[in-house]
Order: C-alpha cells, then structure tokens, then sequence
C-alpha cells in the first residue's frame, strides 16, 4: 500500500468515545508503516463535504472511522465522484451502532482489526441503495427505514450515551404505543416482475446489509454484492405479539411470523397518505414518497 490512506475521523463518534482510540490507531498504523491523511470532522455532514470536495485520486482508500453516521457521510462523498475516480472503502468502527460493519465480521471498537482488514488491500464490489424524492436524494449502505423504526431511532437519541442497549431500551418503548400506517409500495423484483401492495404497516424496512442497531439481524437473507435490495415488512400486530416476536430479530427467525413480509427488489417505491420521514442508517433525512433503487457494485470495500 503505497499511496496513503485518506482517513476521515469523527471524534464526536460514540457519545465521543472516539477520540480516546485516535492514538491507538495512528500508533498502529505507524508501527505497520501504512501512511495516512487524517481529517476529523466538525460538525453534522462536515464528512460529505470533505470526500466530495477532495481529490480521491491520490488516495489508495477513503476510510470512514466512526459509525453508522459518518460512513453514511462518507459514502454520500464516494458517489459523487465518478466510478473510476472512487478509491476502495474502509470502515474503522469506533461509534455507538456500526451496524454495516458486522459485515465484515467487526464489532463496535474494533479498531484494530478494521484496520487489519484494510492493510490486506483485499476488495470487494459492493451495492449502493440510492433513495430519490421530489426534493433530495442520497445514498445508503446498510438500511432505511419508515414507520415505527424511524421513532424507536428518534428515542434512541435520546439515551445514546446508554451505548448499544439504546436500541433495545428505544424499541421496547416504541414498541408499547405501536402505530400502524397505511402505505402503497410497488415493488420491482429480480426477475423484472412488479407487484403492488397496498395495506397497514408498523414499519418498512429496505435493507442492502443484514443488520442493524447493530445487533438486529433485521434481513438475514440480505447479501451486499446481489445487486438486490431486501424489504421486510411488518403488518398490523398486536402489543403482546410484537413483544413476542421482539427477542427474534436478533436470530433473524422474526421473518418466520405471517406478520412479517420479505422481499428481494431491485427497486421500490412508497406512497403514504401524508409524507412521513425516513431514516437511512440511523440518520434522520428524507421522507415519503420515495423511490429507492439498488446500485448494484457501485464502491468496492476493504473486506
């Protein structure tokens, strides 16, 4: 690895906790004799305007080290470059969730063999989600959401210095006002076939990558290299089923209630009856109607 690694560093990553891994991993990244360009961030979206305003060119690979959030950032810069200009990814997990990062088999804090992976320089082409509506559009490696997820997400906020526990404590809370939301999907699967639904949904989940909260296996069937996007869908339920089928989603067997709805899409598109908002990998932007595809090898990844 001779060209330098652009490493985009959020200090404010995990209720701040980040900072106190920087020494360790400029330290291992020396003693391995891996050059790099750190830059930390400052504030909310200071991530994509870096990556898009820099030159990727010199760069071997642009590493996100933080968490969901700053990944989601950094890859929103990474695509608006073109294809040939984008230099491998890397994920430093140092936030509170890191849930795309389980697909490299990394925990949250697992600096270290983050760092591992990507001094092997062995890639991977991966799929982008692209979300587009009337006014924005933005790119997504892991999930986005609508319904009861986007407000379990907006609680866990409110208790992130909790760590990963925040996610199950928000849901749980979420789970005992249970709103349900009529929607109208159409959906375009492998095979080129299109179906319409139309019905009351809890939540909609469109996934690229398995998990999320970081120890939700929320699409078990989900692979980022199918060029395939997964939505699970969870119907009208009851308050006492719902607590039932709570503890299966970290198995992934909640699928196996008639409930829950899964499909594999190239593309889907969701009407509500009035805009509701969106929440792509733990960020809060966007809302219905939306169109989302699946960009099938758009980045490779340090794997």
């Amino acid at each position: 690895m001779n060209a330098p690694l652009l490493i985009i560093f959020n200090p404010q990553a995990g209720s701040g906790r980040a900072q106190q891994f920087l020494p360790l991993i400029e330290s291992h990244l020396a003693a391995h004799g891996v050059a790099v360009k750190i830059i930390h961030t400052d504030h909310a979206g200071h991530a994509q305007e870096l990556v898009t305003q820099a030159d990727l060119t010199p760069f071997s690979g642009i590493i996100a080290a933080g968490g969901d959030g700053t990944l989601f950032e950094v890859v929103n810069g990474m695509m608006a470059h073109p294809g040939h200009e984008r230099p491998p990814l890397g994920v430093i997990p140092v936030g509170t969730g890191n849930a795309f990062s389980r697909e490299l088999g990394l925990q949250p804090t697992d600096w270290q063999p983050g760092i591992d992976l990507i001094r092997q320089q062995r890639t991977q082409a991966i799929d982008v989600g692209h979300a587009h509506m009337a006014d924005q559009q933005y790119h997504f490696l892991n999930i986005i959401g609508m319904g009861f997820v986007v407000d379990a997400g907006r609680n866990t906020l409110k208790i992130k210095k909790l760590g990963q526990s925040a996610y199950t404590l928000a849901t749980l809370w979420e789970t005992a006002k249970l709103k349900k939301h009529r929607v109208k999907l159409t959906l375009l699967d492998a095979h080129n076939q299109t179906l319409e639904l139309d019905d009351d949904v809890v939540f909609v989940e469109v996934a690229n990558s398995r998990y999320t909260g970081t120890s939700f296996l929320i699409a078990p069937a989900a692979q980022i290299d199918d060029g395939l996007l997964d939505v699970i869908i969870l119907k009208k339920i009851s308050r006492f089923k719902i607590l039932r089928l709570f503890p299966t989603i970290y198995s992934g067997k909640h699928v196996n209630y008639r409930e829950v709805e899964t499909h594999q899409v190239k593309r889907i598109t969701i009407h509500t009856e009035q805009p509701m908002p969106l929440m792509p990998d733990g960020e809060f932007i966007g809302h219905t109607p939306v169109s989302i595809d699946c960009l099938p090898g758009a980045l490779r990844l340090f794997c």
